[in-house]
């Protein structure tokens, strides 16, 4: 029996429930949701509570599929002794149409148009039984993952590579997600949801992250916006950064890298990545430079940046900032980073490391020859940029 949801002392329609899921992963948020419907937030979360989040798919009849008149027509034709193929051309149909779905029934004798249409509807049931509610075995040991904080992706890997030849015990990471997610499953216990990085109980849209700015930098001007001499690197004073981040995200590192020379500066953070901490170091580092090589400065959008206005106004620098989820937008820093975690393992904790001992690693990297310079180091090409505004 289908579950009713309330709202407004009203019971929430089908049309209500796909207007719901329409809008919610849109993006809007619940208040936005209910006024639209006409509705209370408690419904709307009542509802996807029951979901997890997850678009239901609806039963809708598709246009391919024999109709119940259809099914009609066949059940008279057969009552008086027409052929499937006669059958077939009076309805625009193949035989072989004809042949399966009277097959379905058992026989000619046994056909009911109304049973066949039943029975074809249950045959299209979406979604199916869920694999893990069949598979004892198989759903302790998705747990047992689950318990050991892997990630449904990681454990339908493992499976995978373990029982390569026994296709009952592997499943994909979305079906682990379905079951989780979704209360009408069962087969997984609900509080295996806090294993989860996330610890969501239900599918949160990205788009509804996106719009609703939580987390989002304030008054950014885009890499789009950037001057075009950053892009041909022939001007220098040109910065990008970022930062290393070290063992369990205690500690980071900044990185800076000049566009032009690839010239690389590094500076403690012993107070930690905050918004403030980082503006406070960035702005000593950067300062430290002659006026004309402070142009600009490309960095992602962390939160580390909030500051990122009083930074501009202390050291008249301006900063740009990469599209969502563009890290290759700033490659050079990218490339850096990678050439560092030679130096700084993403298994330590960076706050042992002194000034002194980051800026050896910055002058060897700096003294390594670069194809891209045509072989030269990338001190000697910061150097004469140093001294042509000398």
């Amino acid at each position: 029996m289908e579950r009713e949801w309330t709202g407004n002392a009203r019971r929430l329609s089908e049309a209500d429930r796909r207007e719901i899921e329409r809008r919610i992963h849109a993006g809007e948020t619940f208040e936005v949701v209910a006024g639209a419907v006409g509705c209370s937030t408690k419904s709307i979360q009542r509802y996807l509570a029951l979901t997890g989040g997850i678009r239901i798919r609806r039963r809708e009849r598709s246009a391919l599929r024999l109709t119940l008149g259809e099914r009609e027509e066949i059940s008279r034709g057969l009552t008086e002794g027409e052929s499937l193929r006669s059958i077939g051309r009076r309805l625009s149909r193949s035989a072989s149409t004809i042949s399966r779905e009277v097959a379905w029934s058992g026989s000619r004798s046994e056909y009911r148009a109304w049973r066949a249409d039943e029975a074809a509807l249950e045959r299209g049931r979406r979604p199916k039984r869920c694999k893990l509610a069949g598979q004892a075995r198989l759903c302790r040991e998705v747990a047992d993952g689950l318990r050991a904080f892997w990630s449904p992706q990681q454990i339908a890997a493992r499976l995978s590579r373990e029982h390569a030849d026994d296709a009952s015990m592997r499943v994909s990471h979305e079906t682990i997600y379905r079951t989780l997610f979704v209360q009408a499953r069962g087969a997984l216990r609900k509080e295996l949801t806090s294993c989860l990085r996330s610890g969501r109980a239900q599918r949160r849209p990205r788009l509804r992250t996106e719009l609703s700015g939580a987390g989002r930098l304030r008054n950014v001007v885009l890499i789009s916006d950037r001057p075009a001499e950053v892009e041909d690197r022939a001007v220098p004073g040109h910065w990008e950064g970022d930062l290393l981040i070290g063992k369990e995200a205690r500690s980071a590192i900044g990185t800076l890298v000049e566009r032009s020379s690839r010239y690389v500066m590094l500076f403690r953070l012993p107070h930690g990545r905050s918004a403030e901490a980082v503006r406070v170091a960035l702005t000593r580092q950067i300062s430290k430079l002659p006026k004309e090589l402070r142009r600009t400065l490309t960095w992602d959008q962390g939160k580390e940046m909030a500051d990122h206005v009083r930074f501009s106004m202390d050291t008249e620098m301006q900063v740009y900032f990469c599209d969502p989820h563009s890290p290759w937008q700033r490659g050079s820093n990218e490339n850096t980073n990678g050439l560092l975690r030679q130096y700084f393992p993403s298994t330590e904790d960076f706050r042992q490391y002194s000034t002194a001992h980051l800026n050896a690693v910055a002058r060897q990297l700096n003294n390594r020859p670069r194809q891209t310079l045509n072989w030269m180091k990338p001190s000697e090409v910061f150097s004469q940029s140093v001294a042509s505004i000398g």
